[in-house]
């Protein structure tokens, strides 16, 4: 959840909650709160404030890009990032490489 996020990026920023949201200036009620679970649907402006002052981004404290956990699907490498461009730069549709996967899939299901 965000609010676990929040604290586990405060708490490898060495910062108490206070310090937290005064730096940020938000209300420190309400950090407390989303830390605990107990607010679930923060802002984009209260989380945009919070990002800043941990220096992390928004990804990061939406999706956890940058847990231990495997996260590949959800960020492209520099090969794939070099793949996907040269595909787009080359011509290739969206509707194009949809039907290659799906032409993919099935010739894989025919093994």
């Amino acid at each position: 959840m965000i609010g676990e996020r929040v604290k586990k990026y405060r708490k490898d920023a060495g910062m108490s909650l206070t310090e937290l949201a005064d730096r940020a200036g938000v209300a420190k009620s309400y950090l407390s709160a989303l830390e605990r679970n107990i607010q679930t649907n923060p802002s984009i402006q209260f989380l945009e404030k919070i990002a800043q002052v941990l220096k992390v981004n928004m990804d990061q404290l939406l999706n956890d890009q940058s847990s231990g956990s495997d996260n590949s699907y959800n960020q492209l490498d520099d090969e794939w990032q070099s793949l996907v461009k040269e595909a787009m730069e080359s011509g290739v549709s969206k509707e194009e490489f949809k039907e290659f996967l799906e032409f993919n899939k099935w010739k894989i299901q025919q093994k």
